[in-house]
């Protein structure tokens, strides 16, 4: 069996596995595949592993030997999942593979808004508090979560997570997520529609998928409902927000902060609002990075395959397309 990764390089530059896959037969990895490359790199390849590289209708043709593809995440946005449905090409993704790391990274964002370690750090070393005299001083007032509410919309095993760590951290939590269910046994909690999640949440949490109801959720008017000097965090999608509104939101002062790990574009192009917004972070879609996570996914990749092998596959996003 001809196993083919099409852009293996950001997955794994060289510091996890690729053995699980090697041990199901012959396996080529490419660190990148242009548009122009796919069709000699697909030929003959039994499974089609994908990560970002696009896999349209139109490049049917050039996948003509392929039984089964692989996405190496959980989104699949980049696979036209009913066009290979309709070839009998099963699709299946990678889930629950960097649950507490993306959430640790949500954490991580929010503590870095609300206590400003890198920027008293970088004061430090330039020389302010040799200066200042005193035994102390802060250039912003540092936030205590303990209290306060933090809004989770979309309530996954992620959603979940970094409830369970706001928790520990003593927030409030509000949840919005389509079918509420199986609350968790920690208090205070409660589902709550979104126009309450937002007008009552001091942090918003964005754990949702993208769909075309969620696409720009969070735009001029969602923000107005929300609690003046709130902070917003998404490791999501980028497009869950509308960029020139959390921007001008930011300036005015009706967030305090916002901590994102996503862009609707990425890399960003030079003229992106939020990279000129004050108390904004912006880290390089690098929540799901960790060394386990990545390995995490090339091991559930390999069980995909072996399932599928097996009769019996599992994490099938098409498999509707695939049953007409």
């Amino acid at each position: 069996m001809k196993i083919v990764v099409l852009d293996g390089a950001i997955l794994n530059p060289g510091d996890v596995s690729w053995k699980p896959l090697e041990a199901l037969g012959e396996l080529t990895v490419h660190d990148t595949t242009p548009p122009a490359a796919l069709a000699q790199r697909a030929e003959g390849a039994d499974i089609l592993l994908t990560n970002k590289v696009c896999l349209s209708r139109a490049d049917l043709p050039a996948l003509a030997s392929v039984r089964m593809v692989g996405v190496l995440a959980t989104g699949y946005n980049v696979v036209d999942i009913d066009a290979l449905g309709e070839q009998g090409i099963p699709v299946c993704n990678v889930v629950a593979y960097g649950v507490d790391d993306v959430a640790q990274h949500v954490m991580a964002l929010l503590l870095e808004l609300c206590r400003r370690t890198s920027e008293h750090t970088a004061s430090v070393r330039a020389g302010e508090w040799a200066q200042s005299g005193q035994w102390c001083y802060w250039k912003h007032t540092p936030l205590c979560l303990e209290g306060l509410t933090m809004g989770i919309i979309g309530f996954g095993s992620i959603g979940r997570r970094v409830g369970e760590l706001a928790h520990a951290f003593g927030l409030n939590v509000l949840a919005n997520c389509r079918t509420p269910k199986n609350p968790p046994s920690y208090s205070p909690f409660a589902f709550a529609p979104l126009e309450q999640l937002l007008s009552s949440s001091d942090i918003v949490a964005l754990h949702c998928p993208l769909t075309p109801q969620t696409e720009k959720l969070i735009n001029a008017k969602s923000l107005a409902k929300m609690k003046p000097g709130a902070i917003l965090i998404n490791t999501a999608r980028g497009q869950l927000v509308d960029e020139a509104a959390v921007a001008e939101a930011l300036h005015s002062g009706q967030l305090a902060g916002f901590g994102t790990d996503v862009l609707a574009e990425e890399p960003p192009v030079p003229d992106n609002p939020l990279l000129a917004t004050p108390n904004t972070l912006i880290t390089p879609h690098m929540a799901w990075a960790t060394a386990r996570a990545r390995q995490n996914i090339i091991n559930l990749t390999a069980e995909n395959i072996r399932r599928w092998q097996d009769g019996h596959p599992v994490n099938v996003v098409n498999a509707a397309t695939l049953a007409k």
